[in-house]
Parts: structure tokens; sequence; C-alpha cells
């Protein structure tokens, strides 16, 4: 993610809601067509740069948060504001639901919080040794939390108590991407040392080393089967891994500026990607050619997610706005 550039727009910022609408429900003529990336919806949101969102396990909602101190949650078919929780001090880097959708983690400088969605009420907050937290995640099983930091560190608590289970060492410079492996028994972990690592979440023992980009990895996700790794990187490109022997399968090149964040469909047959150039990028997960770029947004995009059902793609950007895509046209030019 691009944490730290100023915000763009100081008074108000907006969510956009882009999806298919039926033909029937709006006439022959007055359809919109996400193809030319109209916007459906507009609302009044967060205050400045929007860094971080993520869908509920369900889709139904999304959560955004940035430099306004508020994690909001959003119908995502609506755009209506459901809820906002708000942090002490600092803005917010990174947000996650859990597997359950029952609560929600955002992270600041120091420490992670947890709410639960139905009280609103912090059920944890997890310190994380005084530096910024760069990404959290939850675990699928639901069991654990992991949170990544500029201390070099990622750490991973148990989900339920709160109790630190792992410090895992072995970035030599700040770690700005987390995510846990489908079948919840590994952790990648993306440092500004140019590296992903993958560790065992059985022992905390490093597994993989993988090194081939030529500057800051910001970004990590797993392919639905976990075989394989997605890298993004300031150097401008993302790669694709395999994770049984470490070796480099694809470069994806097209973005031109710093790859923000990266994302593998559920089935696993595309990619996207974020990317401080404006734009979200789509690629065939099998052969690493480019399928569309989104290119609505008009500053930096710091987040992207994908819905379980694969139906949704939301992106967010330091142009103040949150938009939702829907992927009918990529699987069509898949």
């Amino acid at each position: 993610m691009n944490k730290f550039r100023p915000a763009t727009l100081p008074w108000f910022s907006f969510l956009l809601i882009a999806s298919v609408v039926s033909r029937g429900a709006w006439g022959d003529d007055d359809a919109p067509r996400v193809e030319t990336g109209q916007e459906l919806l507009v609302f009044q949101g967060h205050v400045g740069a929007v860094q971080t969102l993520a869908f509920s396990p369900d889709g139904k909602n999304i959560a955004s948060a940035g430099r306004d101190r508020s994690v909001k949650v959003w119908n995502a078919s609506t755009g209506k504001e459901l809820s906002t929780l708000a942090v002490d001090s600092g803005f917010i880097n990174t947000v996650a639901f859990s597997p359950d959708g029952k609560r929600v983690a955002a992270a600041q400088r120091g420490s992670v919080k947890v709410w639960d969605m139905v009280t609103e009420e912090e059920v944890h907050v997890l310190p994380q040794g005084g530096e910024w937290v760069t990404s959290i995640a939850f675990s699928p099983d639901g069991k654990h939390v992991a949170a990544a930091s500029w201390n070099e560190t990622v750490k991973v608590w148990d989900a339920m108590t709160g109790q630190e289970v792992f410090t895992l060492t072995g970035h030599f410079e700040p770690v700005n991407g987390v995510v846990f492996s489908p079948d919840s028994t590994r952790l990648a972990s993306a440092g500004y040392d140019r590296t992903a690592k993958v560790w065992d979440l059985t022992t905390g023992q490093e597994l993989l080393t993988l090194k081939g980009h030529a500057w800051f990895v910001e970004s990590v996700a797993f392919t639905p089967d976990g075989r394989r790794l997605a890298t993004g990187s300031d150097d401008t490109t993302v790669k694709v891994w395999d994770l049984v022997t470490g070796k480099e399968l694809l470069t994806l090149k097209g973005h031109t500026d710093w790859v923000t964040s990266v994302a593998f469909s559920p089935d696993g047959k595309w990619l996207a990607s974020a990317s401080n150039d404006h734009t979200v990028k789509v690629w065939n997960a099998k052969t690493g050619r480019e399928i569309l770029t989104l290119p609505g947004h008009a500053d930096s995009v710091n987040s992207l997610a994908i819905s379980s059902d694969g139906a949704r793609l939301a992106s967010c950007s330091d142009d103040g706005t949150v938009r939702v895509w829907s992927t009918r046209t990529f699987v069509d030019r898949k």
C-alpha cells in the first residue's frame, strides 16, 4: 500500500459504486454500462485519502479507512454508510474482517484494534512495538490475526484471546504486507528489503525467501489453492512464484509506477493489481496477459479487494474515493 502520500481532497471524499444493473430495471436506453467506467452512486464519506478497504466475507459490506482516523462500513450494493468506528490518533493503514464477519480490525501506529461488528465495541487492542502497522490479516480458519510493521517484524496473535503466538523475524527492513494461506498453515510477508517470505505457522519458521524484485515489495497474495504467490513491487511489476520450488513463474509488466496491492480472483483465473499510476489492472493468472485496465481513479490507488464470489472488485485511492466494479467484463475478456 501507498501509506504516506498527502491527502488530495482536504474537505470531503466520496464512495463511488459501479456495478451491473439489469437493463430491465433501467430501460434499454438508460442502462448504465460498467464497461465505460460509469459511476452509479456517489456518497460523501472519508475526509482525505482512503488508504485501505476490505469486503466482508459474505460480500455484502465493505470496510474502508484512511487519513481521517475512521473505519467506515458500507452496504456494498447501495453505498449506504452503516457505521463509523473511530481511532484515537493517527490515520489508519489497513483494515480486515474476521472470516465470520463478526469482527473488524484496523491498524495504526503501534497497535491493532479489533471491534465487534454488532456492538461496535473494542474487543482487543494488540500492541505492535510502537511503529507503523502496515498490514493486517485474519487467518481463514479464524484462529489468528497477523500484523506487519515498520519494526521489521510480523506478529501473530490468538484471535480470540489476543495473546501473542509468534513474532516472526527475518526481514531486515520494514514489512509492508501480510497474508495467510487459504489453509491457514502458512503466512506470507512483503518487505522493503525487496523480498517476500513464507512462514510455517506451526513452528514460526521461515520456509522460503523469494528474491527477484528490484525495489520494495508492497503486497502479497496466495492463489486459492495455495500453490502460488503474487507479489507487487515499487519496481512497477507483479511477479508470480511457485511455492514448491520457490521459482519465479511470471513477471507482469504494464504499470508505470509502484504496485501497491495485488489479489487473485476466488477461482484463481485472474489477478488484479493496483498502482500509484492511478489504475487497476486485471491479468490472466496463467499466462500473465493483461486483460484490461480500470482507469477511473484520479490519484494513486492504495488498495484493492475482491468479493468472495468474485463478482466485484473494489479499489480505494488518494483521490478520496472507493470504487466498486463488476467483474463480468473481466470474465468476458479472459
